[in-house]
């Protein structure tokens, strides 16, 4: 008889549209500078419907457990781990494997390694019951903060480089968010936090999820936005920025930034973009992108979550068990839900 200890995972385990399924997977090893982390609560993030739907633009080890936004409690610590005991609560950043030797890594900016492997895609991720974490990764999570909300760190540290780090960003300044998905609400909830005016973008099928981005402040503007951009003095918004996931957005962005602003991009497209850049160039205006985050961006951003100053609640739009992931998946998918969160079986 086998001793083994099994639970379901959701596994990509291959690179056509719709490979996806539940596995029954061995609890993982771990290394010395490991430990081994029960996973309370995980995120669905857009990068993984993108992977569920294979329309995604980045490379992927299959098979692979799906899921990088979790948090849970310590149930194990490697031989040389400090600082860290069983029972703590605790998140873990994305970057699973870095080159710790490089001038990137060195210089705090892991997160940008040309040799970075993330978990979900490089390696395997948290929706699970077990996950091997790198100490490195992992950050406290006060008592005060329930693992349903902390488990969205992740998109919000997303969210709070694109506009708080990468974004030249002032009091006053106005906003606009193309893109009322889970990283674009939260953008515009941080432009808030910066003292903006901030508009939000999306299509009718976005309804539901724009009256969620309301919730924080926002203008809801389905469509043409340009009305809003050139309220002030018609020149255009001071801050664009790119939360969608499709490459054309960044032509309408060029047309709503005013002269010497700035579009950051943080929204993947696959897509060629089949227009021309010469606006950027008309304009004088910044083209940023934004990936990732790296350590110092998490402790601020848990700071924020628990002091209650960003609230994640108005978005998760529902708990459902691993088991039940294609449902998570779904609303997510047709937009009845802007943030799924799972919880293993």
């Amino acid at each position: 008889m086998s001793n083994k200890i099994l639970s379901p995972a959701v596994v990509n385990y291959g690179p056509e549209k719709g490979s996806v399924e539940i596995r029954e997977l061995e609890q993982p090893l771990f290394g010395e500078e490991d430990v081994l982390l029960e996973v309370a609560n995980v995120g669905v993030c857009g990068s993984d419907l993108h992977q569920w739907t294979a329309d995604h633009s980045w490379p992927v080890n299959y098979p692979v457990v799906l899921g990088h936004e979790f948090g849970g409690h310590i149930i194990a610590v490697g031989k040389w781990v400090s600082g860290w005991k069983e029972g703590d609560r605790v998140v873990s950043e994305t970057a699973a494997i870095i080159n710790q030797d490089s001038p990137l890594a060195r210089s705090g900016l892991y997160n940008l390694d040309p040799d970075r492997k993330g978990f979900g895609y490089g390696v395997n991720g948290a929706m699970t019951k077990y996950v091997r974490v790198p100490s490195r990764c992992l950050h406290r999570v006060p008592e005060n903060l329930p693992f349903e909300q902390a488990c969205l760190t992740e998109p919000c540290c997303v969210a709070y480089n694109s506009v708080a780090m990468n974004s030249n960003i002032k009091p006053g300044d106005r906003v606009i968010v193309l893109g009322p998905g889970t990283i674009g609400i939260l953008c515009a909830a941080i432009a808030k936090l910066c003292g903006a005016e901030v508009a939000i973008v999306g299509l009718e099928a976005d309804r539901h999820r724009m009256n969620i981005a309301v919730q924080y402040g926002c203008d809801e503007i389905i469509g043409d936005a340009t009305g809003w951009a050139k309220q002030r003095d018609g020149l255009g918004a001071d801050l664009i920025i790119d939360a969608a996931g499709a490459s054309i957005t960044l032509k309408i962005a060029l047309q709503l930034v005013r002269p010497n602003g700035q579009i950051t991009k943080v929204g993947w497209g696959p897509q060629p973009m089949g227009f021309s850049l010469d606006p950027l160039i008309q304009k004088n205006v910044r083209l940023q992108g934004s990936f990732s985050h790296n350590w110092p961006i998490w402790e601020r951003v848990i700071s924020l979550l628990s002091n209650g100053m960003l609230n994640v609640k108005p978005i998760i739009g529902g708990i459902w068990p691993v088991s039940q992931w294609k449902e998570a998946f779904e609303k997510m998918h047709h937009g009845d839900v802007v943030k799924s969160v799972l919880k293993p079986d």
